[in-house]
């Protein structure tokens, strides 16, 4: 890493549960909307409160959360306002949260996401990190429900790493993120995952394989692409994530105004995403084989950058015309799909991408696209998000646009005119051939410019729960 960026994973807060609170340790009351306050609330003055979402405030030795009506969203604001709250100078190393009798295995996944997503940090700077608490003891009081609440916070905790990976990835400034370096720092993290492998190949096995989408959109940069393959799993349904990994994006001839470039460094958020998603299922140790591919490349403009009219001829052979070379994401993520379809025989393949500003007009900066033929397949990402807080709707692939993807001078035209993107997955489709497929589109969610719930300002790592969540319903 070198000292000029903060160390990749970030350290979260460690949650346990118990069943006795400890002595000496500040304590947690939560207070539902009414105000109703939860287990040690008998003697503390809550007129002022109003149990709402996130309401933090101390009394004394003790403090006050609000949980709201309890939905997931609520615990997960709670969780992650409640780690806000015990930071600074006087940040407490540790705390004990009083759970309240109705607190089940659902709310208790929630409340790890956002306590332990909460008070993430990236910040390339000289001085220390402000303080924050540690950890926190989740103490109940019903003592044959521990294991359960234990098993979720644990699968909590897994999935807010695969977050907080994600983020940390797309975080990463591009004057040290190059393809190589995303490449080999996810290889050099997936080695120490029992039961994860990695494989990273350079631009001379590309070239001899025959990846043309990615040799054309690195070619322009003096840092040259890799493609990294992360393997696990040998028996079960075989899925294959692919994860667009454009470490920089000036656009390329077609470049981009100057006014938001600075945040293209998060342009690989989906194979942050893919490679977060991998490390989370290892550790899972779920029954199911998963390959993650992550074509990385950096789009950048010089004498060797390719053209609008250029004809591209991906992995297996198909050949596309450049129209737009801003519209590099697709031409990576083909030559991976190809490859996917021809060597590896998935049982499902999804492909994550911030590809289209057109989703974000679409869809806003919350929501992730979902395009695919399959409603099975639609409703089991719709599924998977809202089990860990990531919202997803689905897009049509309207037949009307189909012929417009092709070109008359080459296979596909590679940026046809219509709506932006659905264009973009009807022409990832070609590419997938009969395999079931689901194309997710992140480019409105990837990033946020604010904190709210468990996100905070940059990237925000959406996608890699949804990832691990489709891969253990896969595995059942």
């Amino acid at each position: 890493m070198g000292s000029t960026v903060p160390s990749v994973p970030t350290k979260l807060v460690d949650v346990e549960v118990a069943t006795t609170a400890r002595r000496n340790v500040p304590a947690v009351v939560l207070v539902s909307t009414g105000p109703m306050p939860g287990p040690g609330g008998d003697g503390i003055d809550v007129s002022d409160l109003t149990g709402k979402a996130g309401e933090t405030v101390r009394h004394d030795e003790a403090w006050t959360l609000g949980v709201g009506t309890g939905t997931q969203s609520d615990y997960r604001t709670a969780g992650a306002a409640l780690v806000r709250a015990l930071s600074g100078e006087d940040a407490p190393k540790t705390a004990d949260v009083l759970l309240t009798p109705d607190f089940d295995a659902e709310g208790m996944r929630a409340f790890v996401l956002g306590a332990a997503l909460g008070g993430y940090r990236f910040k390339v700077t000289g001085e220390e990190a402000p303080k924050r608490v540690g950890s926190l003891r989740l103490v109940t009081g019903d003592t044959g429900f521990e294991e359960v609440l234990t098993s979720a916070a644990l699968k909590a905790h897994v999935l807010a790493t695969a977050t907080s990976l994600a983020r940390d990835l797309a975080n990463t400034p591009s004057n040290v993120k190059d393809p190589n370096w995303l490449a080999t720092t996810a290889a050099k993290i997936a080695e120490k995952v029992d039961g994860l492998s990695a494989t990273v190949r350079d631009e001379k096995w590309l070239r001899q394989q025959g990846f043309g989408g990615v040799l054309a959109v690195g070619g322009g940069s003096a840092r040259p692409p890799r493609l990294l393959e992360l393997t696990y799993g040998t028996t079960g349904p075989h899925l294959v994530f692919i994860g667009k990994g454009i470490t920089f994006d000036t656009g390329g001839i077609s470049v981009k105004p100057a006014d938001g470039m600075h945040l293209m460094r998060t342009d690989m958020a989906g194979g942050g995403a893919v490679i977060s998603a991998l490390m989370a299922v290892a550790r899972r140790q779920l029954p199911i084989r998963v390959t993650g591919l992550v074509p990385c490349a950096e789009n950048h403009v010089s004498g060797s950058s390719y053209r609008p009219g250029d004809v591209v001829r991906h992995y297996g052979g198909a050949t596309t015309e450049v129209q737009n070379t801003d519209a590099e994401g697709r031409m990576v993520l083909a030559d991976a799909m190809a490859y996917a379809v021809r060597n590896l025989k998935p049982d499902l393949l999804v492909d994550v991408a911030t590809l289209t500003g057109a989703m974000k007009v679409s869809l806003g900066l919350r929501t992730g696209a979902v395009f695919t033929p399959s409603a099975e397949i639609a409703a089991a990402v719709v599924e998977a998000g809202a089990g860990v807080g990531e919202k997803w709707w689905r897009m049509p692939l309207l037949e009307e646009h189909v012929e417009a993807v092709t070109s008359e001078i080459a296979d596909y035209r590679q940026c046809p005119s219509g709506p932006g993107g659905i264009t973009a997955a009807l022409f990832l489709q070609k590419f997938v051939g009969d395999v079931p497929w689901a194309h997710l589109d992140i480019a409105g969610p990837a990033r946020s410019e604010k904190v709210y719930d468990e996100v905070v300002a940059g990237a925000t790592g959406f996608s890699a729960r949804t990832l691990v969540e489709l891969a253990e319903k896969y595995s059942r």
